[in-house]
């Protein structure tokens, strides 16, 4: 597999497919199979486990390694970065009364942003800050609570965005977590991700920088 972010907290690597069947079951068995793989020791020295709230841990070998899991509509992808709290989230494009959503929903700049666009990009604008909420949440384990939906994100720098691999941006209100989306498979998918800094990491020297890889559930399941 070898996607390694190494012990570099200014990295998070993503690791996403496309799948049918038992998505939490294969989520589950990606992550530890990964972090086993970036830590470059057996299978057997890293475990997974969840916290009181539902918060994928790794145990083990695995401890230092911050991850997030996310599945639904046959995709799955699973996060890890070196010494952070971290969130991912993945959304097909789909259609969805997108500008009503974000009225409901969203801050009114976020809300007018997705307005803003061309009725057909609507749905992708509404899911870029969607995903990347429901990331933040993760990142700051407390998912969408408190305001989560709310809580403003970055608005991509341009659009459509591509699909290359996104650093991780200041949320607007500031604070010590990033977080950016990024487009992949043509389109079809969008995931979120979000870092939240370690204790007393809060003055980032270099932005965060995303490693985006699709991977065959041949290759591991």
């Amino acid at each position: 597999m070898d996607r390694r972010p190494g012990r570099d907290p200014d990295t998070v690597t993503v690791l996403w497919c496309t799948t049918d069947g038992d998505e939490r079951r294969k989520a589950h068995t990606l992550l530890v199979r990964a972090a086993a793989d970036v830590l470059d020791v057996p299978l057997s020295e890293v475990w997974l486990e969840h916290e009181d709230g539902g918060r994928p841990v790794l145990r083990g070998a695995g401890h230092a390694l911050g991850v997030s899991v996310t599945h639904g509509r046959g995709a799955l992808a699973v996060a890890l970065t070196w010494g952070a709290a971290v969130g991912v989230d993945v959304e097909v494009v789909r259609r969805l009364r997108a500008e009503a959503m974000a009225r409901a929903w969203l801050d009114p700049v976020e809300a007018d942003w997705v307005a803003g666009l061309a009725v057909e990009d609507r749905p992708a604008g509404f899911l870029w800050l969607w995903t990347q909420k429901e990331s933040v949440g993760k990142a700051l384990g407390r998912g969408l609570r408190r305001g989560g939906m709310s809580r403003r994100v970055p608005l991509p720098e341009q659009w459509p965005p591509g699909e290359g691999s996104p650093a991780l941006r200041p949320l607007p209100a500031g604070g010590e977590v990033v977080s950016g989306a990024v487009l992949v498979d043509c389109g079809r998918l969008l995931i979120g991700v979000a870092q939240r800094a370690g204790t007393g990491s809060e003055e980032r020297s270099q932005p965060v920088r995303v490693r985006i890889h699709r991977v065959s559930p041949a290759a591991w399941s």
